[in-house]
């Protein structure tokens, strides 16, 4: 256990662990296959040893989830608007595309923040904004407070739980770890549970003839449009 713990430290104290944190955080803000939060609350939890540097990980992955949400909007601005500029003006699948337009333009800025904490659905959000051509430079500005304060959270969260755990820390690795995958579960409940509540609602409206309100936030611009739309 000791050995293991000693090659753990000194391979996350090695310069190289900050270029895959930012490698980490760029990839999972246009392709969430592991969450980047459990990588910096790791390297959080051992920045309370002294190395890595606190700051340095809470820049790089600052740096990293800026550069991968704005790949994720860049996508979604060359490859979806002209999907969006295609569909027929009065189909249904138009009419939702323009309610989130509406949306991301009066809330944009809250709707990315609060996406950020959220794996898997900062990239749909970033997706979306750039298939609206939200403004570039308000995506930017907006951005890059989210990006920061994610990143100081992240961080903090496993440096906070390393102090906590400073003379064991193996058990400081895997509060850290276990919180992150915690925050993670939650997250996907959460949205799992809204996900049945808006089809039971959606359900329920068309047995009743009537069209779903929720029906424009949960199929997305860039899902199936529904049947008879043209």
């Amino acid at each position: 256990m000791d050995a293991a713990l000693e090659l753990l430290h000194d391979t996350i104290s090695s310069p190289w662990v900050y270029l895959a944190l930012f490698a980490i955080a760029v990839v999972d803000g246009f392709f969430p296959v592991v969450p980047s939060e459990t990588a910096v609350i790791t390297a959080g939890v051992f920045a309370a040893t002294g190395q890595p540097d606190l700051p340095l990980v809470i820049g790089v992955a600052a740096l990293g989830a800026l550069i991968g949400d704005h790949i994720s909007y860049a996508i979604g601005r060359h490859g979806g608007a002209r999907l969006l500029d295609r569909l027929p003006e009065r189909s249904r699948r138009r009419a939702a595309v323009d309610r989130a337009r509406r949306g991301v333009a009066v809330r944009g800025g809250l709707i990315l923040t609060v996406a950020r904490y959220v794996p898997g659905g900062r990239t749909a959000v970033t997706l979306t904004m750039g298939a609206t051509r939200f403004p570039r430079r308000r995506f930017l500005a907006f951005d890059a407070l989210a990006a920061a304060t994610w990143g100081t959270y992240s961080a903090l969260v496993g440096y906070l739980g390393g102090l906590a755990f400073e003379r064991d820390p193996i058990r400081g690795l895997l509060f850290g770890l276990g919180l992150a995958l915690t925050v993670t579960l939650v997250v996907e409940l959460v949205r799992w549970a809204r996900g049945r509540r808006a089809a039971r609602v959606r359900a329920a409206r068309l047995l009743r003839g009537g069209p779903s309100s929720t029906e424009s936030v949960n199929r997305g611009p860039f899902l199936t449009p529904p049947p008879g739309a043209r």
